[in-house]
């Protein structure tokens, strides 16, 4: 698949990079593309999927912080399939449905999640999803530190017991493994906005 990545200089774009082409993906620029994948910084997302729409490519999105009701309704007027994934990490998508299923006997609990200190939302995508999924609406505490990555805990407390579901991403290696889930779904999506990589799985 041609694919234009925006971002590719970014911290996630220069492990895709080499990821999309080893995995039979080709770069190009947009006006030769079949599909956009962006991992750049939420101001700019908007304008990304738009001018991607304009020449017809669906948009797999990875970045953050982004206000999700214009693209979908951006998406919905072109008849186009748009992806958001809060977080690629296989293991993360795991760890927010395992979060949702505890949720229901478990309601008191809390999110922390802790990033890299450059980090430009707080709280996370992965946070947001995590407590929309578990539909308690738990406070979220957010941690920016140098030598972080992308990690997150749930911690669940009740009488004489406390559970917690955790995730730590330790290299942005893996973020590839759903991106590549991502592109390959994107034919099947319906035209708007489709969240989340548990809806691919």
């Amino acid at each position: 698949m041609k694919v234009v990545l925006n971002g590719r200089s970014g911290k996630v774009g220069r492990v895709l990079s080499p990821a999309l082409e080893a995995a039979g993906h080709e770069l190009v620029e947009l006006d030769a593309a079949e599909t956009m994948v962006d991992f750049t910084v939420p101001d700019a997302v908007e304008g990304n999927v738009r001018a991607a729409l304009e020449h017809g490519i669906p948009c797999v999105i990875g970045t953050s912080g982004f206000e999700q009701p214009p693209i979908d309704a951006l998406a919905r007027e072109h008849s186009i399939a748009c992806f958001y994934g809060p977080n690629f990490a296989i293991g993360a998508v795991l760890m927010m449905r395992f979060a949702r299923e505890a949720a229901e006997h478990l309601p008191d609990a809390e999110i922390i999640e802790m990033h890299e200190q450059g980090k430009k939302d707080a709280p996370s995508g992965t946070a947001k999803a995590t407590a929309a999924m578990m539909g308690t609406d738990p406070p979220t505490h957010s941690v920016r530190l140098p030598g972080l990555v992308a990690h997150q805990e749930v911690v669940f407390g009740t009488e004489g017991q406390m559970l917690t579901i955790r995730h730590d991403t330790f290299s942005r290696e893996a973020f590839v493994p759903g991106v590549l889930l991502a592109l390959e779904k994107l034919p099947t999506l319906p035209a708007g906005l489709t969240v989340g990589l548990e809806q691919l799985l």
